[in-house]
């Protein structure tokens, strides 16, 4: 039986198979729900959830409402079914309890699964999240070709192999403040670390919002516009949210308020910190390795 191909509570005949580009499991130890941004798949959380080694975690991927084939219920999937999807999965699994790393477009799901099924979650980590309405930005039609379309997906994974420094520079640029030498620096630190530079250009392949990705990316555009309240002040979990002063693309005042809403939790504020900063900053180890032990609780 392939670990990441087929699943559930227990092996034999009843067994259930589930379809690798919806969900991916790996690793023995302590269970970790891994929620991608907005847009993604389960492709983007296998690429954020490579800093949580096999032989600590069992790592838990999953491709969000409408990504890559996963169903969209009546045509639109709630914040509310994504976590009661999510609470199925783990039945399946045989998890009863799971510590849940989000990213972005992924952390009102993330609060609702919290709320929701507050016994099913041992810990909470929030990546640059949203904690409130959202609605995407305007984008020039450059960047709309890049983002939004299959041809601009093929121009990215074609760029990432022969110009791969620019691909990470236009990448950093458009999620931060980052400008003149604060951003060559960071482009250079980041191209002389292999780990760092491999997440932000495996990251540029999985961020289109076209093909696969579009009814997933048309769900998350209704559903983080409709946000009134995420009943933030209900989520019991150990909460560690982590967030960089430079990011624009999910503003760090969302941290802020998780901060003051959320009981007990904490804000780990990255100076100089990209949208990618627990991946891309100069401490990203120190980083990850604090996400490390708060997943562990």
């Amino acid at each position: 039986m392939h670990p990441d191909t087929r699943t559930g509570p227990t092996s034999g005949p009843h067994a259930r198979v589930l379809r690798r580009d919806v969900v991916r499991v790996r690793g023995d130890g302590h269970p970790v729900l891994v929620l991608h941004g907005t847009p993604g798949g389960v492709d983007t959380a296998d690429v954020m959830a490579r800093f949580l080694p096999s032989d600590g975690f069992r790592v838990v991927t999953v491709s969000r409402p409408g990504y890559l084939g996963t169903p969209v219920r009546h045509g639109r999937s709630s914040l509310d079914d994504d976590a009661d999807r999510a609470v199925a999965l783990l039945d399946r699994l045989g998890i009863d309890r799971t510590g849940v790393f989000a990213w972005s477009g992924g952390g009102p799901s993330a609060y609702r699964l919290a709320v929701r099924y507050p016994d099913r979650v041992s810990s909470l980590v929030v990546a640059a999240g949203l904690s409130a309405r959202w609605t995407p930005p305007r984008t020039t039609p450059a960047e709309w070709f890049v983002t939004q379309t299959r041809a601009g997906a093929a121009v990215s994974a074609l760029a990432a192999r022969i110009a791969p420094r620019t691909v990470v520079r236009s990448a950093v640029a458009g999620v931060s403040t980052l400008r003149g030498d604060a951003l060559d620096a960071h482009v250079r630190d980041v191209m002389a670390d292999h780990w760092r530079r491999r997440f932000v250009l495996d990251l540029a392949a999985t961020g289109n919002s076209s093909g696969a990705h579009r009814d997933g990316w048309r769900n998350d555009v209704a559903n983080l516009g409709a946000i009134t309240s995420l009943d933030l002040g209900a989520v019991r979990a150990p909460t560690l949210l982590v967030h960089g002063d430079a990011d624009t693309d999910v503003m760090p005042e969302h941290s802020e308020r998780a901060l003051r809403e959320v009981p007990g939790a904490e804000l780990l504020r990255l100076p100089g910190g990209t949208h990618f900063a627990v991946w891309d900053h100069h401490d990203a180890r120190t980083v990850q390795e604090r996400v490390r032990r708060h997943l562990r609780r």
